[in-house]
Parts: structure tokens; C-alpha cells; sequence
């Protein structure tokens, strides 16, 4: 709950002049996918494509921020709903600086991605929903981790014993166990250029 007494100072370096100077606009992708999906893969390597471009740009991957500023979390439904609350603070505040963001998260609630949705501005929101099958991603399981749910070793696990919730209406809609990496990042290029004018 805000304290009413809080009163956000304005500043005269504001978003609209950080754009200017960085020559794009800033906005936040957001990836999101079972575990195993693909969502860093193909978020790294558009982040490549669009830093070859200029731009100006990071990646906020689940992992990464569960070693840092979300380490105290667990992963039941309440440590994951304040992770991705949290995470929807930060990316707002990169794309106040300027910065387009990629977040690579499985952000399994339709209700928290609609708060990252509403934080941020829909217009500065571009969803992502790296889709699927849970079977290959269980195939795949690089880091061992369906087996270890399977097993009863990792509780509360999205697609295990927790649910993930398909987004109803993404900007994209990627295919990882039809299209390739490459496939991918150019069918997210030719959204994103309609979307966002992107500098060539």
C-alpha cells in the first residue's frame, strides 16, 4: 500500500529525451513459457539483432534476477506473483531511462502479466508466448529440472504441479518445436518493426 504521504519528484530528464538521445524508442518485450521453451535463447539473440541495430538494450532473465534482487523469493504462487510484481518495477524504470528491455520470464498468471501490462503502459507492452508442448520441453530439460519435479524434488513446478496460464492474446505467438531460432527472432523483427518503427 502507498503511503500518501510519498510525492514523486519531477525531474527535467524525462523519458522523451532519453529517447531522443538514444536515437529508438524504449519499450519491453516480454517472454513468456514453460520452463525449457526456448524464452532466453531466442530473447538473446534478438536482443543481438537489436543491439546490432543501435539499440540500446537488456535482458532481465528469470534466473539471473532469482540470484540477485529476487533471491529471498520462493517459488510458491505468493514468491512467484511478488517476482514477477517486482519485475514489472524494474523493467518500468528501464524504459523511463530509455532502455528496451527484453524479460525472459514463465510468468505462468495471466493476472501478473497484466500487471507488468498496466505498469509499464499497454502501448510500451509487447507480449511474447514462446508456445510449447509441455513433452518436448520435458525432451529438452537442460537443466534436469522436469525430472526433479517429476520426482517430488522441486514443489510448486509450472506444468508439474503448478498451472501455466495460456495468454489469451500475445503480440506473437512462437512455435519452438516448429520454427527454428533464426525463424523465431524474423517473425518477431517483422512484428516489431510494424509495432515500433525499429531503426534498420
Amino acid at each position: 500500500m502507498k503511503s500518501k504521504h510519498i510525492i514523486p519528484h519531477t525531474f527535467f530528464v524525462d523519458r522523451k529525451k532519453r529517447e531522443e538521445l538514444k536515437n529508438h524508442p524504449s519499450f519491453l518485450i516480454w517472454f513468456t513459457g514453460l520452463s525449457g521453451s526456448g524464452k532466453s535463447t531466442i530473447a538473446s539473440r534478438l536482443e543481438e539483432e537489436l543491439f546490432n541495430r543501435g539499440y540500446h538494450t537488456y535482458i532481465l532473465d528469470g534466473d539471473n534476477v532469482r540470484s540477485g534482487l529476487n533471491s529471498d523469493l520462493d517459488f510458491t504462487d505468493h514468491g512467484r506473483k511478488e517476482n514477477i510484481r517486482r519485475i514489472g518495477e524494474v523493467a518500468n524504470l528501464f524504459v523511463d531511462a530509455g532502455i528496451t528491455v527484453l524479460a525472459s520470464f514463465i510468468s505462468p498468471f495471466k493476472e501478473e502479466r497484466e500487471f507488468v501490462r498496466n505498469t509499464v503502459g499497454r502501448s510500451n507492452f509487447f507480449e511474447v508466448f514462446v508456445d510449447c508442448p509441455l513433452e518436448e520441453c520435458e525432451t529438452r530439460d537442460v537443466k534436469g529440472l522436469y525430472k526433479k519435479a517429476r520426482a517430488g524434488e522441486i514443489p510448486h513446478f509450472t506444468g508439474i504441479s503448478s498451472p501455466y496460464e495460456v495468454p489469451e492474446s500475445p503480440d506473437v505467438v512462437i512455435d519452438t518445436s516448429k520454427n527454428t531460432v533464426d525463424e523465431a527472432v524474423q517473425k518477431l523483427i517483422d512484428k516489431l518493426e510494424v509495432r515500433f518503427a525499429l531503426n534498420s
